[in-house]
């Protein structure tokens, strides 16, 4: 047998021996996509959350959030409403974990008290928008199962499309398919389907921003409810990085102080 010939079927034998399956493929482009978000150390921003009904009627609350980048776990995140009245002092408090569940708490100042979100009602609606208290967690890896789908192009940029199975309890969601920039290993599109596997919203990111030389946040957000009708829209400005925040900003005794 010819020595060349014979190299190039071992050649072709060791390629297809190796080739990646679409499950790893999928794993390896969302491991891609924490690599390049991971050293940030914290953040904050300013975020008008505007809600919308099915007849296009707005209305637009403030908040401030901050976020605690976690090695080895998930993020810390703390929303605190500053107006409109109705939701003055409201503050949301979520620590992400990566295996076990999430601990989150939400602190309504008409009752003057902190109230835990329990892991069977993490699907449900937060502060009346069309994300769910599962949707305000960060992205850890080991949360959902992944499969590559397909490339695509969206809105002219070429894209991975990922399809996710989420891996944690009580979540509302069968699966999500994500689209993602080839380029940058960011997230421009998602669909959620709902626990019949219908589609339940999709959510847009809009107006990217890098930040530090390296990490992009999106400007704008939108999640579009295909059920009911409504869509609530997040608009981040004022992004700052390395802020020098700690555990003790995160701690949710300070939950009642937080301004």
């Amino acid at each position: 047998m010819n020595k060349l010939f014979l190299a190039a079927i071992l050649a072709l034998f060791w390629s297809q021996s190796y080739a990646l399956s679409d499950e790893e493929k999928g794993l390896q482009i969302m491991q891609e996509v924490d690599r390049r978000d991971t050293g940030f150390g914290d953040s904050s921003a300013d975020v008008q959350m505007i809600l919308r009904n099915r007849h296009g009627d707005e209305s637009v609350r403030k908040l401030k959030m901050k976020t605690l980048e976690v090695i080895g776990d998930g993020d810390k995140t703390l929303s605190i409403f500053s107006s409109p009245r109705d939701v003055k002092g409201t503050a949301f408090l979520s620590f992400t974990h990566a295996l076990k569940p999430d601990d989150q708490w939400l602190y309504l100042p008409a009752l003057k008290r902190v109230k835990r979100i329990s892991s069977s009602n993490k699907s449900g609606p937060f502060l009346g928008s069309e994300y769910a208290f599962e949707d305000l967690t960060s992205f850890e890896v080991p949360k959902y199962q992944y499969k590559y789908l397909r490339d695509e192009v969206f809105d002219g940029i070429d894209c991975y499309v990922i399809e996710s199975y989420p891996q944690y309890e009580h979540s509302g969601y069968t699966r999500q398919v994500a689209w993602i920039d080839k380029e940058r290993h960011i997230v421009l599109k998602i669909y959620y389907y709902d626990r019949k596997d219908a589609l339940l919203k999709t959510q847009l990111f809009r107006n990217y921003q890098q930040y530090l030389g390296q990490y992009w946040r999106a400007g704008e957000m939108l999640m579009s409810n295909h059920q009911t009708g409504k869509s609530t829209v997040l608009i981040s400005e004022n992004y700052k990085f390395r802020n020098g925040l700690s555990d003790r900003d995160f701690d949710r005794n300070t939950l009642k102080r937080a301004r």
